[in-house]
Parts: C-alpha cells; sequence; structure tokens
C-alpha cells in the first residue's frame, strides 16, 4: 500500500546548529546549556525521519500478522503460529538476536453464547462471554433480572439479595481523547461476576466497556474470588443495553434466558511466549532501551489495534534503526509479551526471568492504546536527565508531539511491570478517542488502522528509540 509522502524534515534541518534555546513545539522554550547526543547523531535522526517519512514499513508489519495470523490468544494453535511469525519477521529485519521465552497459563475456550430477552417484551439479544467466564451448562439458564447503574450499587445491595436472579449492570463508558473513561467501566467487567456471585446471583450481565454503537460484544477478562461460587459473565452490546434499559423502564419484571458454552480448564496447561529481539548495542551492549507491545489478543477480530499497532511499530523503529551504516551505542531490544490480555502473564514472567538484569535496562516504552497520532510526551527520569528529555521533545516536536514536563509517567500495560521496579519510563500519548469503538470486539481489523497516524507513531519512536540508545546521560534515578 502506497502512503503519500509526508513532509517531516524541514524542522530538522537547523540540528546540526548549536543553540541555547530549544523551542517545543507547544510554544514554550526550554533553556538547554548542551546537547545530549552529537553532531553526527543528529544527521542520522534527519535520516531517520526522512525514512519513517516515506515508509510503509510498519503498516506492511501489521498487515502481514493480521492476514497471515489474525486472532491469537495465549495457548492456541494461532498464538504458536503468532510466535513463528514474529520470531521470523525479526530475523528477515535484521535483528541481530531473537529469542522465546516461555509463558504458561491455563486453557480456557470462549464456546459460544445465546441471549434473550424473555418478558416483557421477547427479543434476542448480542452478548459475548467475558473473557475466561465460566459455562452456564448444556441446558441454560433462566431468570429475572435485577438492574443497577454502577458498580458501587451492586456492591451496595444487600447480601442474599440477588439469589437465583441475574445482576445486571448498565453504566456506560465515556468517551475520552486520554481514553480515561475506561478506569471508571473496567471495574464492572473484572469484578462484577464476583460480587454479583456473593449477592447470591446465578449470572452477571453488563453493558460492554466500549463507546460504540455498533451490535456487538466487547469482551475482555473477569475475575473470580476464591470461595466465592463462579458464575457466567457476559457483555451485551451497546444497543442491546439500552434495549434493555428501556424495558425496565416499563417498570415490568425482566426476565432473561442465557446459555454459555465457554469452558475454563484449569487443569490443562497451555503455553504462550514472549518473543524478544534485539540490536546489540556497538559501545554500551548491557544498557538496554526496552520497546515494548503484547503479540496476543482476544479471540476476536485479528488483533490489529490491540496490539497490531504496537508489535508493528516497534519492530519497524528497530529495523530502521539497524539499517543505519553504524549501531547504535546502546542496545535496543523489542519485547513482544504473551498474555497481557489475561492478566500481564509475560510482563510477570520477563521480570522474574529478567530480575538480574533489569538495573540495565535504560528507559522502557509500550504501545498499547490508541488509534489516532501521538500527540503528547511525558517521562520519569532521574532530575539530571530531564534535559535529556527536553532535548528529545524538540525532534518529535515537528510531528505534533507536545512536551509534558511532569516527569511522572509510568510505562502502559506490560512495561508498568518493569517500570514499576524503577526502570525509567517513557510515554507517548496518543489519540484515544476513537480506540474503544474496536477494542475487544470483532471489529478489531485492518481497516480501522490509519496508514497515516501509524506513520508518524512510528517516527515518534524511532526518533526516541535512537535518541534513547545515543544519549550521552544516565535516565536512571
Amino acid at each position: 500500500m502506497r502512503i503519500k509522502k509526508t513532509i517531516l524534515t524541514k524542522a530538522f534541518s537547523g540540528l546540526m546548529l548549536s543553540s541555547a534555546i530549544l523551542t517545543l513545539g507547544m510554544g514554550n522554550a526550554i533553556a538547554q546549556t548542551k546537547s545530549y547526543i552529537s553532531d553526527h547523531d543528529k544527521v542520522q535522526l534527519e535520516q531517520l525521519t526522512a525514512t519513517t517519512a516515506e515508509s510503509t514499513l510498519s503498516y506492511d508489519i501489521v498487515e502481514s500478522l493480521t492476514t497471515e495470523v489474525g486472532a491469537r490468544m495465549i495457548g492456541t494453535e494461532a498464538d504458536k503460529r503468532a510466535i513463528k511469525w514474529a520470531v521470523d519477521k525479526m530475523n528477515a529485519l535484521g535483528f541481530d538476536k531473537v529469542w522465546t521465552e516461555e509463558v504458561t497459563h491455563y486453557q480456557w475456550i470462549r464456546g459460544d453464547v445465546e441471549a434473550q430477552v424473555l418478558a416483557p417484551f421477547p427479543h434476542r439479544v448480542e452478548a459475548i462471554a467475558l473473557g475466561e467466564s465460566v459455562g452456564t451448562g448444556e441446558q441454560g439458564l433462566t431468570a429475572e433480572v435485577v438492574h443497577f447503574k454502577t458498580l458501587d450499587d451492586l456492591k451496595a445491595a444487600p447480601s442474599d439479595s440477588l439469589k437465583g436472579k441475574i445482576a445486571f449492570i448498565s453504566y456506560r463508558m465515556e468517551r475520552h481523547i486520554t481514553g480515561k473513561g475506561y478506569g471508571k467501566a473496567v471495574g464492572a467487567r473484572v469484578t462484577g461476576a464476583q460480587v454479583a456471585a456473593e449477592k447470591g446471583a446465578v449470572a452477571f450481565i453488563m453493558r460492554s466497556v466500549g463507546t460504540d454503537d455498533n451490535r456487538l460484544g466487547h469482551t475482555g477478562v473477569t475475575r473470580y474470588k476464591d470461595g466465592v461460587k463462579r458464575i457466567p459473565a457476559v457483555a451485551l452490546s451497546n444497543p442491546d443495553a439500552d434495549l434493555l434499559v428501556n424495558q425496565f423502564r416499563r417498570q415490568k419484571p425482566v426476565e432473561f434466558s442465557l446459555k454459555v458454552t465457554a469452558m475454563r480448564n484449569e487443569s490443562v496447561e497451555v503455553k504462550g511466549a514472549n518473543v524478544i529481539g534485539e540490536i546489540t548495542g556497538s559501545e554500551l551492549p548491557n544498557e538496554i532501551v526496552a520497546l515494548g507491545a503484547h503479540l496476543d489478543s482476544w479471540d476476536v477480530g485479528t488483533g490489529a489495534v490491540d496490539d497490531g499497532l504496537g508489535v508493528a511499530m516497534t519492530m519497524a523503529a528497530t529495523a530502521h534503526i539497524a539499517k543505519l551504516s553504524q549501531r547504535p551505542k546502546r542496545t535496543i531490544r523489542v519485547i513482544l509479551f504473551a498474555g497481557e490480555e489475561v492478566g500481564l502473564l509475560g510482563a510477570k514472567q520477563y521480570v522474574i526471568d529478567h530480575k538480574d538484569e533489569l538495573n540495565q535496562h535504560v528507559i522502557a516504552v509500550e504501545w498499547d492504546f490508541g488509534l489516532g497520532k501521538i500527540y503528547s510526551m511525558q517521562a520519569n527520569v532521574a532530575e539530571n536527565a530531564k534535559p535529556a528529555i527536553a532535548e528529545l521533545a524538540n525532534y518529535v516536536a515537528p510531528l505534533g508531539v507536545e512536551f509534558n514536563p511532569a516527569n511522572k509517567a509510568r510505562g502502559q500495560s506490560d512495561m508498568g511491570a518493569v517500570t514499576d521496579l524503577g526502570v525509567p519510563a517513557m510515554n507517548f500519548a496518543p489519540d484515544g478517542s476513537r480506540y474503544f469503538d474496536v477494542h475487544h470486539t470483532d471489529n478489531d481489523t485492518l481497516d480501522k488502522v490509519s496508514p497515516q497516524d501509524l506513520q508518524q507513531n512510528t517516527s515518534v519512536y524511532t526518533i526516541f528509540a535512537y535518541f534513547a540508545a545515543q544519549a550521552d546521560v544516565n535516565f536512571r534515578k
């Protein structure tokens, strides 16, 4: 697919000029007494910017992943294909080292869902099992539904008040560029079933955690509590959640039929793997700049957005740098984590496997959110390294990225486990306004990917990775 060339290099024409002031794209200015990279490095940054302005590599990678593998839940045959695909792709892109590290989990099979409103007004509704839900059994179940607007309302229900009934939470997620509405909505998905079960419910249904109006349910992991009966948990599409709310407005009992054939086989071990690739540093090979994404996806859609975008960006950024005439000073490591969707399994295993090496990780970043262009950046580094981050901000400012100097960043998703253990963090914020329209649905497909936005994001990641690998500074606190 040919992308129209984007002019990104004009603002880099002055990189070779010495300047005491670096002017940021947001209109602020930061006094800069030194540069943390050499004049030669600035030329390389200019070259990388020009290259990524023309390259379709990141789009080609996500197209390959979604076409040749598709949905890839941990432990499935597709996950095995994804691991092989990632190893082969890294090798083909010129990585110096590529290897895998095993991650294990138990087996979960989605099965099917049949959901119907029986009374007062019969309707078939669209629903999807929440990840790792138990099933209803072949006979299904029929019960009266009790409506709660929020998870807190469900928590406040009296003990045993839901005995023999189905709990329903109708809270709707709010759309926001930062995706902050997710935090308010996702709690019901994660803990709603266990809370409902504690009140005596036989099943749990909820409005999908999503901002769309498509008649598709959004999946995502749910959790059970030891000692509390496990009950089936499903998410309704937004239009069908509206339909159910409208039935309750008639102030008549609502009766619901539900059959879920999901199987949670905790005695069956399945295997996945973190796939790791590096280009080895030429001067400081033991110092690692870590770029992360998660390789797994849910078993719906093709995993293009969640997290095919991150896979493509991190691999492409590293491949662009690998094509330079000389390797960067520090090692750049791409970590494609396993089992993120079912509980950050790959991240947890990574910090175990690399516990003695984490102090050599100089800075880490992950992409696991958003569909649009990156508009902001924030780090969490040592005080003496903050001016270096301000310099980096200049090199991405022409791409429309503003600098947030708060210095409180935490790694996204899997990298949170790494940065919580003291590894300096970088976070790039993309436009997430539309992300939860497709998140965890059958609509997470390649057509949702904007080649132009992906190109900008890849440019930002490439510039960051090269700068971090070359900068004459210690990012660690």
